[in-house]
């Protein structure tokens, strides 16, 4: 087929996969410059699930706002037109499936490796500059929509051209060529043009196998094309496809497109197979958690240097490669404890994060939820924070921070976990509690806090705080995160409202437990 043609047949294919309407829509609508924010707040309030996903995500650590969003428009205010429709083009990407089965496609390993791509764009771009992570993470995700576009379309064509793949060293891009007449990335900076989708995401798609193929001045669109084209060959070392080859091209190029050394290079690969599995899980995208690069360049080392060998050999040199994967193993494991801890802890309070947060109390709602038993949220904000920072310097509050967590470890159980909701805000879990007894243990809290004097060597200081408790009492099995957050939410709200210093549950309606 001329290549005329085969666009045609890609365009006009009833298997040529759709965005979600909102998707499609926010496309046009953040086209034009005089949009409001209102105008896209409303479109986005249309889609209830699209709603609650973006609402989740801008709260997760993917973003890391300092205080909770509780509203679409205050997401779209706080994102911005551009990163609102990446991360809504993303959530509509990663929900195209497909039920087909392939000999050599595979949708799965398609999906896990384009999130790969995604989160090593927005781990290299972070190196550069980490104004647009919305916008790489996009662009890296969706490279290789040809592909899955092209498997769609011609798909006897296609496994033809993985076939011989898997047989040759040739390039993708040729073989696709011969086989199919258009490669995948023309085909998917055409489908995407389609969509209307902008400039800044369909070139890196265009030219993610040859960025120096863009020769426009644009100096904004030639770094997202560098980005996104290293992020594909971080992807296909973590999908097993010539990983010494591209292990070492990302190496070479990274230095000689990007200006990047050693030490950059080695904190963007060892990061990158835990973030993929906490960027899934924000996505509430399932993935098989990858191996560290480390390891699957050792593995691949040891599978090259059996090649030749006699038996004797192979089994000395097997026995030989497997203590030394079990030291490395066991090594890594040491190591991926640490980044875990890490990626759990707030740094200055060293209570638990945001993001452990909600997979915590997510966990243990669905357990409550098996288990019919109860579980309590109890929400903490320091009074009048702000003025005492004011008064007395951000490294003292910084101070009180640490002293109050102190304390309210103290004052809780081990099954129970603090953790860092925003600022100066807190949340406590309490696991298998009764309203009754979460009011008792709130209100111990608030009267150790009060009736502390916080000594830094130089002054003493005062502070008090309000609580807000909330139970989960409902046993419907769409209870979520955010609705017992709201409850706690509404119900610190109230003793703020009421003078503060004080511990206000959440108006209950029924019991359950």
């Amino acid at each position: 087929m001329l290549k005329d043609e085969v666009l045609r047949a890609v365009l006009d294919s009833p298997a040529l996969p759709t965005l979600l309407t909102v998707a499609s829509k926010l496309i046009t609508l953040t086209s034009k410059s005089e949009t409001s924010i209102g105008e896209i707040a409303n479109l986005l309030s249309k889609d209830i699930s699209l709603s609650a996903k973006v609402l989740r995500i801008a709260n997760s650590a993917f973003y890391s706002f300092s205080s909770k969003i509780s509203t679409v428009h205050q997401a779209v205010s706080n994102m911005g037109k551009n990163a609102i429709r990446s991360l809504v083009l993303s959530v509509s990407f990663l929900t195209i499936k497909s039920d087909d089965v392939a000999e050599y496609f595979s949708y799965e390993k398609f999906w896990q490796k384009s999130l790969s791509a995604a989160v090593a764009a927005k781990l290299i771009m972070a190196e550069i500059d980490k104004s647009d992570p919305e916008e790489i993470f996009i662009a890296a995700l969706m490279q290789d929509i040809g592909e899955l576009i092209v498997m769609r379309t011609f798909t006897e064509q296609y496994e033809l051209v993985l076939k011989t793949l898997s047989e040759t060293q040739n390039d993708v891009l040729t073989v696709e060529e011969q086989i199919i007449g258009l490669n995948h990335a023309v085909i998917g900076y055409e489908v995407t043009r389609n969509w209307g989708l902008p400039p800044e995401l369909l070139i890196p798609i265009q030219y993610h196998h040859n960025p120096d193929g863009y020769t426009g001045n644009d100096k904004k669109m030639k770094l997202a094309t560098k980005v996104v084209y290293l992020s594909g060959l971080i992807a296909n070392v973590l999908s097993a496809n010539r990983p010494q080859e591209n292990h070492k091209k990302f190496i070479d190029k990274s230095k000689l497109m990007l200006g990047f050394n050693d030490r950059i290079i080695d904190r963007i690969l060892e990061k990158v197979h835990s973030e993929i599995v906490e960027t899934a899980t924000v996505f509430d995208f399932h993935v098989e958690s990858p191996k560290p690069i480390e390891l699957i360049l050792q593995e691949a080392n040891i599978a090259l240097s059996l090649i030749n060998l006699s038996y004797e050999q192979i089994n000395k040199e097997l026995i030989s490669a497997k203590i030394e994967l079990q030291k490395l193993a066991k090594d890594l494991e040491v190591k991926n404890k640490k980044i875990e801890k890490l990626a759990h802890i707030d740094g200055l309070t060293e209570v638990y994060n945001h993001r452990y947060f909600q997979n915590f109390l997510e966990t243990e709602i669905r357990r409550s939820l098996r288990k019919q038993m109860p579980v309590s949220l109890v929400l903490m904000d320091i009074d009048h924070f702000k003025g005492f920072n004011d008064n007395y310097g951000h490294q003292t509050g910084d101070f009180i921070l640490k002293e109050i967590c102190k304390l309210m470890k103290k004052n809780i159980r081990d099954y129970d976990i603090i953790a860092r909701y925003g600022g100066e805000e807190f949340a406590v879990v309490l696991v298998e509690t009764t309203q009754e007894d979460a009011l008792k243990i709130a209100e111990k809290l608030r009267e150790s806090i009060e009736a502390n004097i916080f000594i830094d060597g130089i002054k003493e200081y005062k502070v008090t705080s309000s609580f807000g408790v909330a139970t989960m009492l409902s046993p419907k099995s769409d209870f979520k995160n955010s609705d017992l957050i709201e409850y706690a939410d509404k119900a610190l709200y109230e003793s703020k409202k009421k003078g503060r210093n004080r511990v206000t549950a959440h108006a209950q309606k029924r019991r359950w437990f």
